[in-house]
């Protein structure tokens, strides 16, 4: 810890008092009227969320749930006057190097737990020594176990640093970094940020928009990002505009209602995963409500939602280059998509674009296998650059 700043073991713990207040909340909720569609089209469907509160309130068993993300080593420290949870899970491979993973908005460090196992310890599940991690998983400030800012200020460059300050805490003087929606973004920032210490990132959402030198002559994949813009801007973007506006006015209602705290991250999963028309085919029941327990157990849904307000803008959303060695895996369902040639305009290093034929917006979680081929592949190639 070359600062000396302090870093702690830390276990997740809930009471039987919050359990116990969670389950009185579910048997007492008040539920809108049915949808007119017979379709998702106006949201998370009636039926399935009485199938969620129901089995939630009844089935789910948190303690067990709890023990499985329990099993890794937690941590928390403070960075910047903001106490910061994380996973810091190293590898039995002398040859593993950090990396750090960023999970985004309405995810958590709950979307990693599948493939932990193959980045550490790849020779455990078939794979090779050469290939292995150090990995760090932190939460994001205002969300989970991290600490909720109480001044305005916690935007995705402060985050960038943030994550460059706890890699050098933690010993790793030189590391890679990963992530996908909002920690795709925060991972762009610490490639522009380049600080010194960071060898090279990869994001599963990379922000690259569309070079207008090409719209006379668009691929297949450039036309299907423009439409999934469109799309996302016209039908799928309200809870962005709302959290980027009036966090604060939403967090009331979800904060007060675990089914409105459900429906709310839910709908987003069945929206962006590669789920065939509902997000229980693609993970389980248990698996979603893990995560929607990240934000309810901590009440994290307005100091979430306030990384959109702080952020909208940023140098890391838009264009800034990123001079390091950058990887791109493009899964289809994603919101935002870019092509190989918009992404050179804005990587000129880039060292690896893969276009996958199944997965959405949460990788990790949905298409884990995949996800770590990708992960390995990418950063065996930057392994060798001096």
């Amino acid at each position: 810890m070359p600062d000396n700043a302090e870093v702690v073991a830390f276990t997740i713990n809930t009471s039987p008092a919050e359990l116990a207040d969670l389950k009185s909340r579910l048997l007492a909720t008040r539920w809108p009227d049915r949808q007119t569609p017979a379709d998702w089209s106006q949201g998370i469907p009636l039926d399935y969320m009485h199938e969620i509160r129901d089995y939630w309130a009844n089935e789910y068993n948190w303690p067990e749930r709890l023990a499985l993300l329990n099993q890794w080593p937690g941590f928390k420290t403070e960075i910047d006057g903001l106490g910061i949870h994380f996973l810091h899970i190293r590898s039995p491979n002398e040859q593993a190097v950090p990396l750090i993973l960023t999970h985004g908005w309405p995810g958590s460090i709950v979307e990693f737990q599948k493939v932990i196992g193959p980045l550490t310890d790849p020779v455990r599940y078939g794979g090779s020594a050469d290939d292995a991690f150090h990995l760090v998983c932190p939460t994001l400030p205002g969300f989970g176990f991290s600490d909720k800012p109480d001044q305005p200020g916690w935007g995705i460059e402060r985050i960038a640093t943030a994550w460059n300050t706890l890699m050098l805490r933690l010993g790793y003087d030189a590391y890679f970094a990963q992530g996908g929606d909002w920690g795709s973004i925060v991972t762009t920032a610490i490639g522009v940020q380049n600080l010194g210490s960071c060898r090279g990132v990869h994001m599963n959402m990379p922000i690259a928009p569309p070079d207008p030198d090409t719209m006379d002559d668009l691929t297949e994949l450039e036309q299907s990002a423009l439409t999934g813009m469109k799309f996302y801007q016209d039908h799928d973007s309200g809870y962005s505009k709302q959290q980027s506006t009036r966090p604060q006015t939403l967090g009331y209602g979800l904060a007060d209602s675990p089914m409105g705290q459900a429906g709310w991250i839910i709908e987003k999963f069945y929206q962006w995963m590669d789920c065939s028309g509902h997000p229980e085919n693609i993970v389980s029941r248990d698996e979603l409500l893990d995560n929607v327990m990240m934000y309810w157990l901590t009440n994290s849904a307005a100091s979430s939602a306030r990384i959109y307000w702080e952020s909208f803008g940023s140098n890391a959303t838009g264009a800034s280059q990123i001079e390091i060695p950058v990887g791109c895996s493009i899964f289809p369902k994603e919101i935002f998509k870019t092509s190989e040639r918009w992404a050179r305009k804005r990587f000129p290093a880039l060292i690896h674009f893969d276009v996958l034929d199944e997965g959405g917006h949460f990788a990790a979680f949905e298409r884990p296998g995949v996800f770590v081929e990708q992960i390995q592949r990418c950063f065996r190639k930057m392994r060798q650059v001096p």
